[in-house]
């Protein structure tokens, strides 16, 4: 199977999705905030032969376009249209596929996502291709009930360019660019912290007769990074849910397509485990917020009269080559490239790019 380099949607995307799914790996979806880290995704996939996802939040977008944009909410649907504008221009030119995704949307960001599927219907009449590949509803603070008929309508508008709706079923601890609250394991409700098989029933038997969707089920799972022994994973929920539909509808092997959230810090086994049950995505975030910073405050330790003065008050050596901001910017993207390559290794797509 291969498929056109670029970004992926409708047909293509589902052929990407079944192949991680057969093939025993998944792709890491990586949340960016602006071209820095947008490049750094496309140039860490492309050395490293891997397909990836690029993934903006309501934050990571409105950065995108400009904190100092008067109208906050304008700037989150302009962020994310220019993202992916800019993902279209170079992701072809980096040789591998793209998926555009954009992360949590709970019931106060819904008209977010609303008018992004308006970009996209748009997109779709010039091209024959929606924006984006893909969006999230994170409706997992409401009934299940709600949830699902939200899903369902957010769904029948996209289905018609194929485009594919990730939903939210019970709690992904912590919290992601305001969506969420502060995780404390021991005070969640089991059913909640665990998603229950039945309610992917529910949703599967609902959305399957509408269009393309996956599911990110909860199992133990945490936004962000937290003291060893504090995260207790149990992957083999994600095995229950499978079973359910499988038993039920008679389907073949990992009908369901899962999403692992907060894929950052996570034991190795782990993970492994959760592809071996259908996990197509995991997402990563903190480890890469991190491993963007980190060289940069390198720099500046290393550089530190640079960043004080334009010329040394001493001798008179000028600064500009050490405090030119490519400088710095470009030892983040290092970063941020040397650490995707460690999750392309785990989760075992490296290497595996459909593009050719």
């Amino acid at each position: 199977m291969t498929l056109k380099p670029g970004v992926v949607t409708g047909d293509d995307y589902f052929e990407l999705v079944d192949a991680c799914k057969s093939g025993g790996y998944a792709l890491a979806a990586v949340n960016c905030v602006g071209t820095n880290s947008v490049n750094a995704a496309l140039e860490a996939a492309a050395k490293n032969n891997t397909d990836v996802i690029i993934q903006f939040s309501n934050g990571g977008a409105q950065f995108f376009a400009g904190q100092g944009m008067p109208d906050g909410d304008m700037a989150k649907v302009l962020g994310a249209v220019s993202a992916a504008q800019h993902v279209h221009l170079l992701a072809e030119h980096y040789g591998v596929c793209v998926v555009l995704h954009t992360d949590h949307a709970n019931r106060k960001l819904v008209p977010w996502v609303d008018k992004l599927v308006d970009f996209s219907e748009a997109h779709f009449k010039k091209t024959g291709k929606a924006l984006y590949t893909s969006h999230m509803l994170d409706l997992s603070e409401e009934s299940i009930e709600d949830n699902l008929s939200e899903c369902a309508r957010m769904l029948e508008r996209m289905a018609p360019m194929k485009m594919s709706l990730e939903i939210e079923l019970g709690v992904t601890g912590g919290e992601e660019d305001g969506v969420g609250t502060d995780f404390d394991h021991d005070h969640v409700d089991n059913s909640k912290l665990y998603t229950q098989p039945t309610d992917v029933l529910q949703a599967y038997d609902l959305l399957t007769p509408i269009g393309h969707f996956s599911v990110a089920a909860s199992f133990g799972n945490v936004h962000g990074v937290y003291k060893p022994g504090n995260v207790k994973l149990r992957p083999e929920i994600l095995k229950g849910s499978q079973d359910l539909v499988i038993s039920t509808h008679k389907t073949g092997d990992k009908p369901l397509s899962l999403v692992f959230h907060g894929g950052s810090g996570s034991e190795k086994d782990k993970i492994t485990e959760a592809i071996s049950y259908g996990v197509f995505k995991m997402n990563i975030d903190t480890d890469t917020q991190f491993a963007f910073s980190k060289p940069v405050g390198d720099y500046v330790d290393t550089h530190p009269k640079a960043f004080k003065y334009q010329i040394d008050p001493e001798d008179g050596t000028p600064y500009k080559k050490q405090y030119d901001p490519r400088k710095w910017l470009r030892a983040g993207e290092e970063g941020f490239v040397t650490r995707l390559e460690e999750a392309f290794q785990d989760l075992g797509s490296a290497g595996r790019s459909l593009a050719k």
